[in-house]
């Protein structure tokens, strides 16, 4: 049963997702977190954070590390096939059908329709990442994030994947220098004690 939920659920993402991985991350969390709860929201954010330091599509690493987390090496395998079926299956039906329409206005309105939809997806997706860091981090440090990151991204042109490494290698070390201090300076006051 694990592996047809598994199936199921990144079938679903790949089949909705319409644009690929960025459009198909907020289908992945309702199925993962929402409906089969495999994890939690931050679980979630820490998969996607680290698939785009990666190199590759998200929607495939994404499926891969959670179908090997639920179900060992035969659910990444069930998790990646059913990411990648639909894919294989629409670019064979449609781009044959297409073809023949693709100057058509109601292909062209097709595309353009989906659009403000996964954008609002996007937004919601979002949204609750803000959430979750509003929890874990509080307002003002995960303003300053999100004001660091649109002025890295935006007007600086960084590339997603080293800001996201240099938070991730922060959150790794960064800490442990503030630990080391704290038994240093404990380990000093048993000394004088």
């Amino acid at each position: 049963m694990t592996y047809l939920n598994l199936f199921l659920a990144f079938f679903r993402s790949g089949m909705l997702g319409y644009g690929g991985g960025p459009s198909s991350i907020p289908l992945v969390h309702k199925e993962v977190v929402g409906k089969y709860k495999w994890m939690n929201d931050e679980e979630f954010g820490d998969v996607l954070a680290l698939g785009n330091t990666l190199p590759g599509p998200i929607a495939t690493k994404m499926a891969g590390y959670i179908g090997y987390r639920v179900a060992g090496i035969m659910g990444l395998f069930v998790a990646l096939l059913a990411t990648i079926l639909p894919t294989i299956i629409l670019m064979i039906l449609l781009l044959t059908s297409l073809r023949e329409f693709k100057d058509q206005p109601w292909v062209q309105g097709m595309t353009k329709g989906v659009i403000p939809v996964v954008a609002v997806m996007l937004a919601v997706l979002t949204w609750q990442f803000f959430d979750s860091s509003k929890k874990g981090l509080g307002l003002k440090l995960s303003l300053l994030h999100i004001f660091a990151g649109v002025v890295l991204l935006q007007f600086l042109g960084v590339h997603p994947g080293i800001i996201i490494g240099a938070l991730l290698a922060f959150a790794l070390f960064g800490p442990l220098k503030g630990k080391n201090k704290q038994t240093v300076n404990v380990r000093e006051g048993e000394k004088t004690g």
